[in-house]
């Protein structure tokens, strides 16, 4: 007999996942009972929250849903803060747990990881949360939440099976085939409308985000065609090659940059929100767009949001691009103004390049080191200094190679279990990047045991470690308000102890050279390297060169 728990690891096969990210539990074991003959690889992290942040990454790199089998109760309580990172994010991400036996489901009995009802405390985090009352609903579930991945705004899914459920005999769904779904495509009279206003405009301008990290060709096409400046977001980046003439960035928060927005004519927005995170890090306010805005996004209710358009259009981000170019060619482009396009895109990178400050350059430095050493390195970043000032100063040549959680969510310790799931994404897409986890010495306490699953794994990332020895910069927020600084300066552990303790290899290095040589070193390890940057030995080393 085939249980429903090992039919759904063949489903799962069906639809291409090759990873699954969970800790077995007394709960959980019957998904694990065809595990072990399938070509599905299992990673176990140590603690739920890592699972989590390791499908996101996973699913960053490779492009496919990051999957995790959860117990029930506190495994679900502890991924939700990974599955709120994804849901900010729009990640496509897989949950499934178990839960009570359907006779016990809400009963309030006291029953071994009980929880009133584990759906509602996912609805907030979660596209959907389905409770599987019978094996014959896998099939239709699991199609429905891998067409929401293939076709919608990718987010987390969450299925539970009650645990009479995952034993039920599932002989007859063995034959259950996956199901593909194809992104819906524009609309021939929006693109129409869109070409015409993008044709007629003296100043256009494009903002693109993460949502449109498939269209990078026709992106790129499309802003040539218009001689349009581009402005990305943090999830973008690398959209346009970092030295493409009409690259204006991820410095939408700068007034500088909101000096272009607001004077274009005509605005496209393609796969982005529009929201505080890339258009507002400082919370100052007062981004504006006065000019014509055109919606591109595959939700029809994010169309609307933040910043009403003119048009909106609800498709895939590529067939939408590769629509507008087609259409362009068409039409009669009006001659740009003089100083506009690659013009004013080279003189907003000269005015930012003088702008930086010695914090600023010294971490760029840092940045542009890792760079130097590992030209095709991913960089999966925490919420930290040298991240808030990538997300300004650095640019990619390609799409996929960095992200953190400084945007949206906004989560400490995300960054090296998402780095884990990275690298093997990298690796099942073929890719074979080096990654590595840029992180503080307040995050990575977060989720420092996840080296010790990095180990296990043999993932050779490289924790890049940013120590000011506390939260520094929550300590300045609390200053520049007022506010005596409370529980921000806190105990800093011997970190290379610890990851030789768990494992890894370690250094600390103090200088571009000494970082050199370790990165340089790291890129042979078969397992995870601890590179731990002293904040104030780097900026005294820079000045005294």
């Amino acid at each position: 007999m085939a249980t429903c728990g090992e039919v759904l690891v063949k489903l799962l096969e069906g639809y291409g996942v090759e990873q699954v990210f969970g800790i077995p539990g007394v709960h959980t074991v019957e998904l694990y009972r065809g595990l072990a003959g399938s070509s599905i690889n299992h990673v176990t992290p140590r603690h739920e929250q890592g699972a989590g942040f390791m499908a996101d990454g996973y699913a960053r790199t490779s492009g496919k849903p990051g999957v995790c089998f959860i117990i029930t109760g506190p495994g679900m309580t502890n991924i939700t803060t990974a599955m709120g990172q994804a849901y900010a994010d729009s990640i496509p991400m897989l949950v499934i747990s178990s839960v009570q036996s359907r006779n016990q489901l809400g009963g309030g009995r006291g029953k071994l990881h009980e929880l009133p009802s584990q759906s509602a405390l996912v609805a907030g985090v979660a596209a959907f949360s389905h409770t599987l009352m019978s094996a014959a609903e896998l099939p239709s579930v699991l199609a429905r939440a891998f067409a929401l991945f293939q076709a919608g705004r990718p987010r987390p899914v969450h299925i539970e099976i009650p645990l009479d459920v995952l034993v039920e005999n599932a002989d007859d769904l063995l034959d259950s085939q996956p199901v593909s779904v194809t992104p819906a495509g524009p609309s021939p009279a929006a693109i129409k409308q869109m070409a015409g206003l993008l044709a007629k405009a003296k100043r256009p301008l494009i903002l693109a985000g993460g949502g449109a990290i498939y269209a990078a060709g026709p992106l790129t096409q499309l802003a040539e065609q218009l001689d349009a400046p581009v402005a990305l977001t943090i999830n973008a980046k690398g959209m346009l090659a970092s030295n493409h003439p009409l690259l204006i960035g991820s410095t939408q928060s700068l007034d500088p940059t909101r000096e272009i927005i607001e004077g274009a004519d005509v605005v496209l927005a393609i796969g982005t929100e529009l929201a505080e995170t890339d258009y507002d890090i400082t919370f100052q306010g007062h981004f504006k767009i006065p000019g014509t805005l055109l919606r591109i996004d595959i939700d029809p209710d994010q169309t609307v949001r933040n910043f009403p358009p003119k048009v909106a259009l609800v498709s895939d981000a590529r067939s939408a691009a590769e629509a507008l170019v087609a259409a362009l060619g068409e039409e009669t482009l009006v001659e740009r103004q003089n100083d506009w396009g690659h013009k004013r895109a080279a003189a907003l990178k000269a005015t930012l390049a003088t702008s930086w400050d010695e914090a600023t350059r010294g971490q760029t430095l840092f940045l542009q080191t890792v760079l130097e050493v590992l030209p095709d390195v991913v960089i999966v970043g925490d919420s930290t200094q040298p991240v808030y000032t990538g997300n300004l100063t650095l640019d990619l040549d390609k799409p996929r190679r960095w992200f953190n959680s400084s945007t949206g969510y906004g989560t400490l310790g995300y960054a090296l279990p998402a780095a884990v799931g990275a690298w093997l994404g990298s690796r099942d897409a073929g890719e074979h990047h080096p990654v590595a986890c840029l992180i503080g010495d307040g995050g990575l306490q977060f989720t420092l045991s996840e080296l010790a699953s990095a180990v296990e794994a043999r993932t050779p990332i490289i924790v890049l470690l940013w120590n000011n020895q506390g939260y520094e910069e929550i300590k300045k927020y609390m200053v520049n308000r007022a506010i005596e600084p409370v529980g921000v300066d806190i105990y800093t552990p011997d970190f290379i102890g610890v990851a030789k303790a768990l494992g890894c290899a370690a250094e600390a290095v103090g200088g571009v050279e000494p970082l050199k040589a370790a990165l340089d070193a790291a890129k042979s390890r078969q397992g995870p390297t601890v590179i731990e940057i002293d904040q104030h030995r780097w900026m005294k080393g820079l000045k005294a060169s």
